[in-house]
């Protein structure tokens, strides 16, 4: 970490984290997806440049009044939000983000665990996977992205009845991480973005679910309108996109939007 403490004062130093001479508070809303990796990573960006982050909890959707769509439209303060990119759109069209300041930040995968120490079932094939929803004894996912995906797209596909026999032992968790309920044995198995499960004590991850069920979700960064702190945000953002930041990114299960489509483009 201390390297990386130098690398990011050098940076500093060349520009890449240009800001306002003056230190400034960043109020910064993060859903979950990328909310882990923000927490190791703000007190880097402070170290380096002087400014304080002030990070508040939100999912990228749902009903909750937690939820960051729903802070935005009460009117609560910020100066950068980060969550799913198609919501991220939506706030945009509705005034409540600069759509110049939007930046894809990474790339997320649905993941799946067991409480820890229970055996680990075979997710790695689609038809592995549907005899694991069918087996399980009780299954959580979560009331944002990954959850609406699994409801909407995934367990339907499963046929009528096996839909109606996963949805009556499935419970969507509200305002908590999945694996918090799987760790305490009130779930047995769990489904969220992977750098939501990868954090939590007490589960063990057992992997990504396979095609054609996965869906990798794009989590992005916008000021918000009225920001009081616009040209920090902004330099916050370059610091999240640089390759210093890449380390603390990969830890979390995600991956840096930059090396996706680089990826992507050299597919092609």
């Amino acid at each position: 970490m201390n390297k990386l403490f130098s690398r990011l004062a050098l940076a500093l130093a060349s520009g890449l984290l240009a800001a306002s001479a003056l230190a400034a508070n960043i109020t910064v809303m993060s859903s979950g997806g990328f909310y882990s990796a923000m927490e190791e990573l703000a007190p880097v960006f402070e170290k380096a440049s002087g400014h304080k982050v002030i990070l508040v909890s939100g999912s990228s959707m749902g009903s909750s009044p937690t939820a960051i769509p729903a802070r935005m439209q009460r009117g609560e303060p910020a100066d950068l939000i980060m969550l799913a990119s198609t919501e991220l759109d939506k706030l945009i069209g509705q005034g409540l983000a600069v759509k110049s300041s939007r930046v894809d930040l990474v790339h997320s995968k649905i993941g799946m665990v067991v409480r820890a120490g229970a055996p680990k079932p075979d997710i790695s094939t689609k038809a592995a996977f549907e005899k694991v929803l069918l087996d399980a004894k009780s299954i959580g996912y979560s009331a944002s992205a990954s959850g609406v995906h699994l409801v909407k797209e995934v367990f339907p596909r499963l046929g009528i009845a096996e839909y109606h026999a996963v949805m009556g032992k499935s419970k969507e968790v509200v305002k908590d991480r999945v694996a918090t309920w799987v760790a305490r044995g009130d779930l047995e198995i769990g489904f969220q973005q992977v750098s939501e499960l990868l954090p939590i004590p007490g589960v063990d991850f057992v992997g990504p679910i396979p095609a054609p069920y996965q869906k990798v979700t794009i989590f992005s960064a916008g000021v918000a309108k009225g920001s009081k702190e616009p040209e920090a945000a902004q330099a916050l953002v370059k610091f999240l996109t640089s390759k210093d930041a890449y380390p603390i990114i990969e830890k979390q299960g995600l991956e840096p939007a930059a090396v996706a489509e680089a990826g992507q483009k050299a597919k092609k």
